[in-house]
């Protein structure tokens, strides 16, 4: 999962590309980057790190111009090397930057095209390298010296005939302006908004609304599967559907974890989205065990607190805050190598004792994916003296890898995969377990949406929406993603400075 951001402005916009990017921050912690352009000429930084470690006062203030990109990335098959930091850059045609969120499905097959058809080298292992190289092969061809509108947006509509998978896409072409695409079916979200100043008409686009809500700019709507806009220099704002078929199925464990709660996706309240998880678990649990002993409900911080507090309201149970969260530990989900997981666990949560003390104690999770995070948790709330400790999962059972951007692990290392859900709740140590069922889930979320006909949830129900995904794909990405393969990645320190720094 990543975050992008893009700003057109009569004004630098540096400080606030940096600011959208510490809002987007949860969506990636491995690297991050900007590229602003000033007269034509592109000024980019990017490495490894949280957003407030790769930029210096010094290094902003290189940032120069009043339109550009950024990008917050974890890596999306396991590699976590600094040169696969976004934004991406190629010369030729008119220099283009990019920076994208989401996984293309038929990369290696792009990948042989470029180099033999289009004549195009490939300098990284990043889907995202590829995807800018089929846009920029798509401008090239139309062997215009001086671009029009309609010709990016030609070139998107041969990125949508080549390009299979997810992708929310925001591209800069020097000195002309910003474009922002998605995919066909909408996988990934990406909304854009506008603002009036006295300078004039400012444009920004974004992974998740609330990066335009903290800087002021009003959210006109999400970008629908298959459209393109574009934003002028100046301000203007062009849009067109530039997909033949499209099919809107957003991915729907933005909602269960990874999206912010005061964001909106795609009309959808991604807080008023996890309230009706909660209470769709609490009606299941009353139908399932009416006479439960619960005395209190924990949530595990932070993604579940909000379906935590509606399961206690409809249970009629306490609700307390029993784990405090060190929120300078990053996302153990998002940690590679399984012996960083089980160290960062005790360091990022603390059981306050006196809520578990001689309590039956149900502990509320977004989703279990590994079990790992859910089994220390357990016995940390059993080390505070917890009687019984109970374990409740907003999501089904997460059973298979997704592919269309989210890094999660190979199959065999989901605790659900080809384990009945006694057999998890054995594995993980909980006295009881419960889990959200699927169509639940829909509808809790569909709820704020009832025009989306159809959620992306693979990685519950193993149907790949593309439906270019086979057992050797899935193969190919387990190779990729296994623990083994993400230990010997090269993790070396890599810094791009394209302006004069003298």
């Amino acid at each position: 999962m990543c975050g992008i951001a893009a700003i057109v402005s009569h004004q630098a916009v540096n400080q606030e590309l940096y600011d959208a990017l510490t809002v987007l921050q949860h969506r990636g912690q491995d690297a991050a980057g900007i590229v602003t352009c000033e007269n034509g000429r592109l000024h980019l930084r990017k490495d490894n790190g949280l957003t407030r470690d790769v930029f210096t006062n010094a290094q902003m203030m290189k940032l120069r111009g009043n339109m550009g990109i950024a990008h917050v990335r974890y890596p999306t098959a396991g590699c976590t090397s600094s040169a696969e930091a976004q934004p991406f850059y190629v010369n030729s045609p008119f220099g283009l930057t990019l920076a994208h969120n989401g996984n293309l499905t038929n990369t290696e097959e792009l990948k042989e095209a470029l180099f033999v058809q289009d004549q195009r080298h490939i300098n990284t292992d990043s889907d995202s390298e590829v995807l800018l190289n089929v846009f920029a092969h798509e401008l090239q061809s139309l062997g215009k010296l001086h671009l029009s509108v309609e010709d990016v947006f030609q070139a998107v509509s041969g990125v949508h005939r080549r390009c299979r998978g997810a992708y929310a896409v925001v591209i800069m072409i020097a000195g002309f302006g910003i474009l922002g695409f998605r995919d066909p079916h909408g996988i990934r979200p990406v909304v854009f908004g506008d603002r009036i100043t006295e300078s004039g008409h400012d444009v920004m686009i974004a992974s998740e609304s609330v990066a335009l809500d903290v800087l002021g700019f009003d959210v006109i709507r999400d970008i629908l599967p298959g459209e393109a806009i574009f934003i002028e220099e100046s301000g203007r704002l062009h849009s067109k559907q530039c997909a033949e078929y499209v099919k809107h199925c957003p991915c729907i464990f933005e909602y269960v974890y990874f999206a912010r709660p005061d964001s909106i996706i795609d009309d959808i309240s991604v807080y008023k989205a996890r309230l009706r998880m909660g209470t769709k678990l609490a009606e299941k649990m009353q139908r399932e065990w009416p006479d439960n002993d619960i005395d209190v409900v924990i949530p595990i911080p932070d993604t579940s607190r909000t379906a935590a507090l509606q399961m206690a309201t409809i249970l009629g149970v306490k609700f307390s805050e029993g784990f405090m969260k060190n929120r300078y530990i990053g996302r153990t989900f998002i940690m590679p190598g399984q012996k960083m997981r089980e160290k960062s666990v005790r360091q990022k949560l603390n059981a306050i004792g006196l809520e578990f003390e001689g309590k039956n104690v149900l502990l509320v999770d977004d989703s279990i994916v590994r079990g790992t995070t859910s089994a220390q948790i357990i016995q940390m709330a059993r080390d505070a003296g917890a009687k019984k400790v109970y374990f409740a999962s907003a999501a089904p059972p997460v059973r298979y890898p997704n592919v269309y951007g989210i890094d999660m692990p190979a199959a065999h290392e989901l605790i659900a995969h080809g384990r009945t859900e006694e057999e998890v709740r054995i594995e993980i140590g909980a006295d009881y377990l419960i889990y959200q069922d699927l169509e639940d889930l829909i509808a809790a979320v569909r709820k704020g949406n009832p025009s989306i006909e159809q959620f992306d949830t693979s990685c519950f129900s193993h149907e790949y929406i593309t439906g270019d995904i086979d057992e050797a794909y899935l193969e190919h990405v387990e190779a990729l993603r296994n623990d083994s393969a993400r230990s010997t990645h090269d993790s070396g320190n890599f810094i791009i400075e394209m302006q004069n720094c003298d």
